[in-house]
């Protein structure tokens, strides 16, 4: 078994390498439906997906490197090894914590636990990218999976992230009305942060006047840097205990975190949304889909610029960040609105991914 100490090497390795593939395939074909469509074989993306499925669900137990993983490995056995199961409807967490309980409960491996936790992370992912991008399903999962924050929710907070890509799903149903209530019902159940893009989801729903959005958003950033703090203590109020913490500046264990206002995230956050602006407003860009994809990300987005001084702000920032590959390249795949559009993709992708080798390698590295 590979060491765990190697595994986001060896898996940033691997996307890299995927990448490199997709992107040079893309280079040599022309932005017809026809040529992009036989670019990779649709079933690269079923096989693909089934190895990240494997590679990461058999990880090897660490709280050094994995940190909640051997937490919940703890808790699988002590609390809930052969124990007689109760649906408990007193819970944070409506399904994920039945579901973990009842695991448990019938003696399934833990190996067990975390195999299907990482098949609903990464299939829930692969299925919304064959759905919103129909056409390039594979160079969408893989701008995913290089994404800054795949990788974690994947191995450490699996509860946010099994939910997070259940969320996704919804984004790409959503014109089945009563198929994306139930599917933002369930990414609830699996982590209750998931209220804040479910809410977003439901506004974009009714409205998608992108200078509203967009103004909303500015407005945001400047109470950010004026240091206001009021909305940390309003938002705390809708969460749990634990929930709360996360916009706590008084943690004891801040120390561990980079916390404050982060330049760096608000720039990295900020790229899809002066992107989108400027392609709505200026080159009158007209679609359903992207329209929505951006104002909810958007709007969810500013409750990160409003809770920025929080210890732990990358989890909240994540709550937008969990749509940000499909807001970013959606609209250099499916509109033309410049002539060398595809160099331009291929500096995008690299870039994203670049983003996430800096963050991993340098600045958290060193």
């Amino acid at each position: 078994m590979l060491s765990a100490a190697l595994y986001h090497t060896v898996y940033l390795l691997i996307v890299l390498g995927m990448t490199v593939f997709v992107m040079t395939r893309y280079a040599v074909v022309d932005f017809s439906d026809q040529e992009r469509g036989a670019v990779i074989n649709d079933r690269i993306v079923w096989i693909i997906t089934l190895f990240i499925v494997l590679f990461i669900g058999y990880r090897p137990i660490s709280g050094r490197y994995f940190v909640d993983m051997s937490g919940y490995a703890a808790s699988y056995k002590v609390l809930l090894w052969g124990k007689e199961f109760h649906f408990n409807w007193d819970v944070a967490n409506l399904i994920f914590d039945n579901l973990f309980a009842y695991m448990g409960s019938i003696k399934i491996p833990i190996e067990y636990f975390f195999l299907l936790m990482a098949c609903v992370y990464f299939v829930c992912m692969m299925v919304a990218c064959r759905k919103l991008f129909p056409r390039d399903a594979f160079l969408s999962l893989i701008v995913y999976l290089g994404a800054f924050s795949t990788f974690s929710y994947g191995t450490n907070g699996i509860k946010a992230g099994a939910a997070a890509s259940i969320f996704l799903l919804a984004l790409a149903y959503r014109e089945n009305k009563w198929l994306a209530t139930t599917i933002l019902l369930i990414s609830i159940g699996f982590h209750h942060s998931m209220v804040v893009p479910v809410v977003a989801f439901v506004v974009a729903c009714f409205s998608q006047n992108h200078r509203l959005f967009f103004g909303g958003w500015l407005f945001s950033l400047f109470l950010a840097a004026i240091h206001v703090t009021d909305f940390m203590t309003f938002f705390s109020q809708f969460t749990d205990e634990h929930g709360a913490s996360y916009l706590d500046t008084n943690v004891k264990n801040a120390v561990l975190y980079v916390s404050g206002f982060r330049p760096d995230f608000i720039i990295y956050s900020a790229i899809p949304i002066f992107l989108g602006y400027f392609l709505i407003e200026f080159k009158k860009i007209e679609s359903d889909t992207y329209n929505f994809l951006w104002c909810t990300y958007t709007l969810t987005n500013c409750v990160f610029l409003l809770c920025t001084y929080g210890t732990f702000i990358n989890r909240i920032a994540y709550l937008s960040w969990l749509m940000y590959p499909f807001v970013l390249i959606y609209p250099f795949l499916y509109f033309q609105w410049h002539p060398d559009q595809n160099r331009f993709l291929r500096y995008v992708v690299y870039g994203h991914l670049g983003f996430t080798l800096f963050m991993d390698f340098i600045y958290y590295g060193i």
